[in-house]
């Protein structure tokens, strides 16, 4: 058998196995089991079945069509440009199989017992957090949530680019497992999708220019190193600003949570991270919250991440940068929250907060009202929950016991009112909905700005 024919036979079987393997990625409905709560969303399930299934299409009818190719004109090709091909396919095949991988572990996950159901009431937070009406956030894509090793958290975006080519059809938010269930899950949710909501408002872009003619106007040089530090660092002061503005001094307790590290690390900033480093990275979330919700328990809890980590620690040419930072955080704090972008057609990005509901007086006003009436909590907000939580926690008023408690049965009732709002919108107009004591989704009504 001549070089040619040989290499045409190797290939073609190599292309047609590639087809069979191909055939055995299935669709997750016909291989993942869970309880209806857990299930993803029909508008998440469907947006990523049909991203994995056009994927799949395209690559088969690739295959195809290089099977007819090595069948006709191929045929009279060198073999290494048939292996050229041929390796071009298969790269494709492992992009298809990295894209499946990808969502994989977030929807088998659903299976597992309870943490399924809690990620489905996180996927009920998410939205919650995000969506606000008026805006460009009123009907946001859709969100799903998985657990994954590490301290922090992380989003894949919704339209982003995906490993190998190809977008996200869905946004990916990545929640620490050591926070499954307990403190501080709902500031790293909340963190995460302050980066989606940045990203739709495009606010990153609109305040870069605003930075930079406060740099520009500062009268020192260390005050211009500080305007350049928060432009550096903007895309994840921004998701800090929207956890705290949705759950006020939660948000700024669960980020302590996350960079409670050694002193070497609260006090190195790291060439090219985007984040602020610890320490300036809580004193700044402290003064954001005093901005937006003024009262003293800032400032009590400002110093006591100072006497957690006392500047004495701090590396000699790390202090004047943290002096500049911290002179220069009520100037930079007022042009965040009145900040205006084209995209709040006139509005102050501090008007996309909920600012009156999240008073820490009210906040405290709202347990003390759920503790009499427990079944209020569960007709509210879950970011208003999750803030009165954490208010609560802040206040000594909650154990870390009763926190977790509390958190694993509102997720599981986020989980089940949001499968039922969706049975009961997807069910014919005639039939009547399920009768249940727990309200519907739409019963957790948008809360007043």
């Amino acid at each position: 058998m001549e070089v040619r024919s040989a290499a045409a036979a190797l290939l073609e079987g190599e292309a047609r196995a590639l087809l069979t393997r191909l055939a055995r990625v299935k669709p997750f409905a016909l291989h993942e089991t869970m309880v209806p709560a857990a299930a993803l969303t029909p508008a998440a399930q469907t947006a990523i079945e049909r991203h994995l299934a056009a994927g799949r299409e395209r690559l088969r009818a690739q295959v195809m069509r290089y099977l007819d190719w090595l069948a006709g004109p191929g045929s009279e090709r060198p073999p290494e440009v048939m292996q050229r091909h041929f390796s071009a396919l298969r790269w494709q095949f492992n992009t298809v199989l990295a894209h499946f991988d990808l969502f994989q572990e977030a929807v088998t996950q659903r299976s597992e017992r309870s943490v399924g159901v809690w990620l489905s009431g996180l996927d009920v937070a998410a939205r919650d957090a995000l969506v606000t009406p008026g805006t460009p956030l009123a009907e946001p894509s859709p969100v799903v949530c998985y657990l994954a090793r590490g301290p922090g958290g992380a989003i894949r975006r919704v339209h982003t680019r995906l490993p190998g080519g190809g977008r996200s059809p869905v946004s990916l938010i990545r929640i620490p497992r050591e926070r499954m269930v307990g403190y501080g899950i709902g500031s790293s949710l909340t963190h995460e999708v302050g980066h989606l909501a940045a990203a739709t408002l495009g606010l990153v872009g609109s305040l870069r220019p605003v930075l930079y003619e406060a740099e520009h106007r500062a009268r020192t040089t260390a005050q211009q190193t500080a305007f350049r530090y928060w432009g550096q660092t903007l895309s994840e002061v921004l998701a800090d600003l929207y956890a705290v503005g949705k759950l006020g001094i939660g948000g700024t307790l669960g980020l302590m949570a996350v960079v409670s590290l050694p002193s070497r690390l609260v006090f190195t900033p790291v060439a090219g991270d985007p984040h602020p480093f610890p320490y300036i990275r809580v004193r700044l979330s402290c003064a954001l919250g005093e901005a937006l919700y003024p009262h003293p328990q800032w400032r009590e809890l400002g110093r006591l991440w100072a006497q957690l980590y006392p500047l004495r620690r701090a590396p000699l040419e790390l202090r004047d940068l943290i002096a500049a930072l911290e002179q220069s955080m009520p100037r930079f704090v007022s042009l965040l929250a009145g900040h205006r972008p084209l995209a709040l057609r006139g509005a102050r990005l501090a008007d996309l907060l909920p600012r009156t509901a999240r008073a820490p007086g009210i906040l405290l006003a709202r347990h003390r009202a759920w503790s009499r009436r427990p079944d209020l909590m569960h007709g509210a907000p879950p970011t208003l929950v999750l803030a009165v939580l954490g208010q609560a926690r802040a206040a000594a008023l909650i154990t870390p016991e009763q926190e977790s408690r509390l958190l694993g049965e509102l997720l599981t009732h986020w989980a089940l009112a949001g499968t039922l709002d969706t049975a009961s919108r997807c069910a014919a107009p005639r039939t009547p909905a399920p009768t249940s004591t727990y309200p519907t989704a739409r019963s957790m009504t948008h809360e007043s700005r």
